[in-house]
């Protein structure tokens, strides 16, 4: 018996799963612009958010969706972090660069947790939400994501500012003072 018993057939990732009849959609795959990093990002974001909801306890749709959701989404988040956050009694908190490992937990990184929301908030208004009921910008969003930013600026020792933006000041135009002109 030869090997071509195992013969499987092959797939073009791009035309799908045959050739025929693949043709047509290939071509107008081609003709739309390839998606930038952020689009694409954006895109994976939105969909991993959609399957969360999903997966909840009973399913949860995007329009029953609210800030409550979108907090226990950012905590789900946590397990999948890289960011080593030292508790409060460990020895290593507050120093920035800790001599040794330690046991504390690894957690989502505040400026991703940051960058997230906003490709969330865009992509929520993108499929027909509206701003005024974003679940992404509400208030107690922005308090979670201070008080991440703060914890973890303090167990890392840290500290935080606030880049201030510098004022334009615009001159008014001067008027000639009447006591300040020369005489005739």
């Amino acid at each position: 018996m030869s090997a071509d018993h195992d013969h499987k057939p092959k797939f073009n990732s791009a035309e799908g799963s045959s050739r025929s009849g693949g043709d047509h959609h290939h071509q107008q795959q081609q003709q739309l612009p390839p998606l930038s990093r952020y689009e694409s990002q954006k895109r994976r974001d939105w969909n991993t958010f959609g399957q969360y909801l999903k997966n909840q306890r009973p399913p949860v749709s995007l329009s029953q969706c609210n800030c409550n959701h979108v907090l226990e989404f950012l905590r789900y988040l946590d397990q999948f972090g890289k960011t080593k956050v030292h508790l409060n009694g460990c020895v290593f908190f507050g120093q920035p660069d800790p001599p040794a490992p330690c046991t504390c937990p690894l957690r989502q990184a505040w400026g991703s947790l940051d960058a997230l929301i906003g490709r969330l908030r865009a992509a929520f208004e993108e499929h027909g939400g509206s701003p005024e009921i974003n679940p992404f910008g509400n208030g107690a969003i922005r308090v979670y994501l201070r008080e991440v930013r703060e914890c973890q600026a303090k167990a890392r020792g840290i500290p935080y500012k606030k880049k201030k933006k510098k004022k334009i000041q615009i001159k008014p135009k001067e008027e000639p003072n009447p006591s300040m002109q020369l005489p005739a």
